[in-house]
């Protein structure tokens, strides 16, 4: 099984850009994170055929290309499609996540304001990813 190892990071919050640096170097140093300040930066990074990140962590709230039509942009594009999309907002709004899990949004986790604890949740969700199996990990006879 291959570990996810490559991860993008959209947020327009230069703040949480750096925490989220900061967990990655802290919980897993042999990690990419990659940081883009929008959902239009982002799309056109991913439809580069040589950047493909193991999971995309999302704001939602980001001016342009907000974190729902990133998410429906990628789920449209076939090549795209597969990867883990996590969305990373300040919403607890209902409707908010009931529209990124109609999206194939793989997780909704909504920031802490807290420093340390929103710190503690970057270092939680990138254990999980660590230990979790994606479809990407599996070849085409269903072993990995």
């Amino acid at each position: 099984m291959r570990v996810p190892r490559r991860y993008l990071l959209v947020d327009d919050s230069p703040e949480d850009r750096l925490l989220a640096q900061e967990a990655f170097e802290h919980v897993c140093p042999t990690c990419t994170l990659t940081c883009v300040d929008s959902g239009r930066a982002a799309l056109d990074l991913l439809q580069q055929r040589h950047f493909v990140p193991d999971v995309v962590l999302v704001d939602l709230n980001m001016p342009g290309m907000n974190g729902f039509q990133l998410l429906q942009a990628m789920k449209q594009d076939g090549r795209l499609a597969r990867i883990p999309v996590v969305m990373l907002t300040t919403s607890n709004a209902q409707q908010d996540v009931e529209r990124a899990y109609s999206l194939h949004a793989s997780s909704y986790l909504v920031k802490s304001v807290n420093f340390d604890a929103f710190v503690k949740q970057l270092e939680k969700v990138l254990q999980y990813w660590q230990t979790s199996r994606t479809v990407r990990d599996v070849g085409s006879d269903g072993r990995s």
